[in-house]
């Protein structure tokens, strides 16, 4: 895992490649659309669907799994192995990617450029951004990069440190699965259910520790533990809170709050109440602790590796 961690930091995943032959998330993407189209008829009664929705899961997860032990057992064991397993694992990990995706908002928002500010943002998050000010594109920007922070980095590499590659493809498995259809949707109300109740289990190490990261590498360490012990739970989901509530105490600024999406607004609880809102300063503060949280995940990681 820290050989991906490093390879993704220093090349990311090239857009020339991905042109070429796509991505491993898209090829989940195609598996888990197909099993969507043929197993979730609207025809059938709610019960069916959500059974159908349990198999769909455990389908793509057991197949994802498989192809990671296949891989893996095929590699020779030692040095070869870990280089080998940390290059199939690099793509897996969207270090990179994450941060260079916020780093985009951050540059015109701070050369006042909103409408620029509004563009980059829009790729990273599915709120309006006709309705955003400055505070609330800089508020997307950071709630984007701690969540994403634990399950696009910390959840796979926990998972892939613990079972190699069958963990890392297996865990990315089931976040494609919750990001495609574990929505409360007409759609997939049902079906889906299974797929979000998995994630959720899934993700309930990793945020936690990425909250702790975060709290370790804070500028404002009392505050960033104080904030997430306090306000992590108050959050719409089970685990976003944690590293959420972590960096708007890291900051000192307040996250979550109302948000318009483009079929209406939903009312989400503040998080770090009474703090003030964030500027676009406070996007490449969040970038600082977050690059500096990846290089001590890295660094236990390769300890524990040596030990």
């Amino acid at each position: 895992m820290v050989v991906a961690m490093a390879v993704d930091a220093l090349v990311g995943w090239p857009s020339w490649l991905f042109v070429q032959i796509g991505h491993p998330v898209t090829w989940l993407g195609r598996l888990i659309a197909a099993v969507d189209a043929a197993w979730n008829r609207p025809s059938d009664p709610p019960a069916l669907r959500r059974t159908a929705g349990v198999a769909g899961a455990l389908v793509a997860i057991a197949l994802a799994v498989a192809l990671g032990w296949t891989l893996q057992s095929a590699l020779s064991f030692g040095w070869i192995q870990i280089a080998l397993v940390g290059m199939l694992a690099w793509p897996l990990v969207a270090l990179r990617s994450l941060h260079d995706h916020v780093a985009a908002v951050a540059k015109p928002l701070q050369a006042g450029d909103i409408a620029g500010a509004r563009e980059a943002v829009a790729r990273i998050v599915g709120r309006d951004p006709a309705a955003l000010d400055e505070a609330g594109i800089a508020r997307a920007a950071i709630e984007s990069l701690a969540e994403n922070a634990s399950d696009g980095i910390v959840a796979p590499v926990f998972w892939g440190a613990l079972f190699g590659l069958p963990g890392i493809l297996g865990y990315k498995a089931i976040n494609t699965l919750d990001s495609m259809i574990g929505h409360r949707t007409e759609r997939h109300e049902a079906f889906g259910r299974a797929a979000a109740r998995i994630d959720d289990v899934a993700n309930f190490v990793p945020a936690r520790l990425t909250g702790f990261l975060f709290v370790l590498l804070a500028p404002r360490r009392a505050e960033a533990l104080s904030c997430m012990r306090r306000d992590a739970r108050r959050h719409r989901s089970p685990n976003a809170g944690w590293p959420e509530a972590a960096m708007a105490g890291a900051l000192g600024v307040r996250l979550s709050g109302p948000r318009i999406y483009h079929d209406g607004t939903t009312n989400e609880p503040w998080l770090n109440q009474g703090a003030r809102d964030p500027l676009a300063a406070d996007i490449t503060d969040a970038l600082a602790v977050y690059r500096r949280a990846m290089l001590l995940l890295a660094g236990v990681l390769a300890i524990l590796a040596f030990a």
